[in-house]
């Protein structure tokens, strides 16, 4: 799952950067959540009503990813009878209830949910209370409010981290006994198999009413492809993905490649290219339509981004692997040997055979339309309901 761990990154840019001194960090403040005392009202007393769901989110990040799938979520079953609640954990930013009820209707999407701060208010009994991220499965874990715990499980976090402290405190929380509903299959496996966890796979979707094809696409010029370059997310592989497309310029010197979605202020390339940044969402399908080709590099899960493109009548590539396959296949995908020749040939073989590439454009729209939210959701609203009887 996308966070923005700010406060780790604030104070790793004062190490590095402008000659500044960073404060000393207090490891038992910054890890305080690990080891709290169990909190909230019994639920054998409130016995609360059963459509409550109490859902523990990270701080809200601008653009997360994994904000916006909850957030979805939460919308959704509140279409379907459930009462939600948000309680936003570990803010250490100096923002109350109301600023991040807003920020969560404006970047995200208006929900009924109304916010709660852990340590900070009251949280109220729920008949299911559900974690989101590694963090958050420590307050849950405590909760006294709850008799029934869920894990929402976006990705395998401890990739996300060196083998340390923090890789083996989210591994943790796969132990902790709450029923994990994942998105794909691959992780609803994996969890399963290494863990014990009982285990709902869910699959992706996409806004079908903001991605679609745009009846504006410049066809002059040369051909156009797009890369997701997110260099301060490794499993996006951002350096892999450079060295393949230098492969391909000096294959194709005509290529136009356009970066989207981070940071590259800190690099250098070897090829000139057009950097579209971190855009609005609203002007990600437009971008989109433009691209003969996106290569989209997953070593964890995946993004809804490979979906996104090809909802858009783009045709997408990407690496192999279990994590990758269990939705992206070589009928709605053009996949490699995550290695810079192997990449290079497959963008090559997409914007050199037109044949090629329609076929994966159609198959591409197909798949994106045979997926709806709306019906994952009922999965989630089912899996909460069969509690009901518990």
């Amino acid at each position: 799952m996308v966070f923005s761990h700010i406060r780790d990154g604030l104070h790793a840019l004062l190490v590095r950067g402008y000659g500044l001194i960073a404060p000393k960090q207090s490891v038992d403040k910054r890890f305080d959540f690990v080891s709290c005392a169990p909190f909230g009202p019994s639920h054998k007393d409130v016995k609360p009503s059963c459509n409550t769901v109490n859902w523990f989110v990270p701080p809200i990040g601008y653009g997360s990813g994994g904000h916006l799938n909850i957030v979805r979520f939460i919308k959704l079953l509140e279409d379907d009878g459930f009462e939600c609640r948000i309680v936003v954990t570990n803010e250490f930013r100096p923002y109350d209830n109301k600023k991040i009820a807003s920020q969560i209707s404006e970047w995200f999407a208006p929900v009924k949910a109304k916010v709660y701060l852990h340590p900070q208010d009251t949280i109220p009994a729920a008949h299911i209370s559900v974690a989101t991220g590694w963090q958050t499965a420590y307050p849950v874990k405590y909760f006294s409010g709850s008799a029934h715990k869920y894990y929402f499980v976006q990705d395998y976090e401890p990739y996300f981290y060196p083998l340390g402290t923090e890789y083996f405190l989210a591994e943790d929380t796969y132990r902790f006994g709450f029923t994990g509903i994942a998105l794909g299959s691959w992780l609803a496996d994996m969890l399963s198999a290494q863990y014990g966890m009982r285990m709902y796979g869910i699959g992706f979707s996409y806004d079908d009413d903001l991605y679609t094809p745009r009846l504006d696409k410049d066809c002059s010029g040369p051909k156009r492809l797009l890369f997701y370059a997110r260099p301060e997310t490794p499993r996006r592989a951002f350096e892999l993905g450079v060295l393949a497309i230098n492969d391909v310029k000096k294959h194709m010197p005509s290529v136009d490649v356009l970066l989207v979605g981070g940071n590259l202020s800190r690099y250098n390339l070897p090829f000139s290219f057009k950097d579209c940044g971190r855009l609005p969402i609203s002007e990600l399908p437009h971008l989109y339509s433009q691209c003969d080709a996106a290569l989209v590099l997953s070593m964890t899960n995946l993004s809804l981004l490979p979906l996104e493109i090809m909802a858009c009548g783009c045709p997408v590539i990407s690496n192999c692997g279990p994590n990758v396959e269990w939705m992206l296949n070589s009928t709605n995908c053009k996949l490699s040997r995550p290695t810079v020749s192997g990449l290079a040939e497959a963008i090559i073989s997409v914007l050199s055979d037109e044949r090629e590439r329609k076929q994966l454009i159609k198959n591409g729209l197909d798949y994106a339309r045979s997926t709806s939210w709306k019906e994952e959701a009922k999965k989630v609203a089912q899996i909460f309901r069969q509690t009901y009887n518990e």
